[in-house]
Formats: C-alpha cells, structure tokens, sequence
C-alpha cells in the first residue's frame, strides 16, 4: 500500500476518534454507492452526518477543504440520498468536512460542521 493510502487510513481513523469523542455515534465507514464512497456516516442528537476526511503532510498549495470539488459534492450527495433511502432516515442531514494535517509526528484535526450544501 502506498504512502498517501496508509496517511489517508491514518487520518480515517483520527477522524473517528474524534467523532467519538466528540459524543457522536458512527454508523458506517466507507459507505460505497456506485462510483461513490463517504467516509464516514455518523450521529448525534439525531442529526445524520456524511463526513469526507481530507488528510494531507502539507497544505502549502491550497487549504485541505478546498479539495472537495463540484464532483465529490454530487457523488458524495448520490451516496448519501442511497443511504438515507436504505436505511429510512427522516430526520435532518449535514455534510461535514474533517480535515488531518500531519506535521512531523503530530496531527491537527479540524471539523467543518455544514461545510457544504449538496446541489
């Protein structure tokens, strides 16, 4: 497995972490629906959350969030109304964005709470 692969799972599993922390319930991990997979689907105070995990060693060149384009909004949104439709979800749903920046041997962990609307 390649270097970014493992970061990527590494940064997974941070992101995990902190939504446990953090009082949230995870319902899936890698959630696939056609060409589209949402890495994290989780829970709190009745609220489902889509959340795409961003982990990158730099964000010199452009801020990590901004890595989630027009395209991954709609495969992401795709996957999500598959979910909600599976699993008879009627209550409110957020798209979150958790970003991991690894600096050395230490990560920052940023959650962007409604970082964007799906279209």
């Amino acid at each position: 497995m390649g270097g970014h692969n493992e970061l990527g799972l590494q940064g997974e599993q941070l992101a995990e972490n902190h939504l446990k922390e953090t009082g949230y319930t995870v319902l899936c991990r890698n959630y696939r629906y056609q060409k589209a997979e949402i890495d994290i689907i989780a829970s709190k105070e009745g609220i489902l959350t889509i959340v795409e995990v961003k982990t990158r060693s730099s964000d010199h060149i452009k801020p990590i969030a901004e890595a989630v384009d027009a395209k991954k909004i709609k495969l992401l949104t795709l996957a999500a109304d598959n979910y909600i439709h599976e699993n008879e979800w009627d209550y409110e749903v957020r798209f979150d964005i958790i970003t991991v920046l690894r600096s050395k041997e230490t990560f920052t962990i940023k959650h962007i709470e409604n970082a964007f609307f799906p279209f």
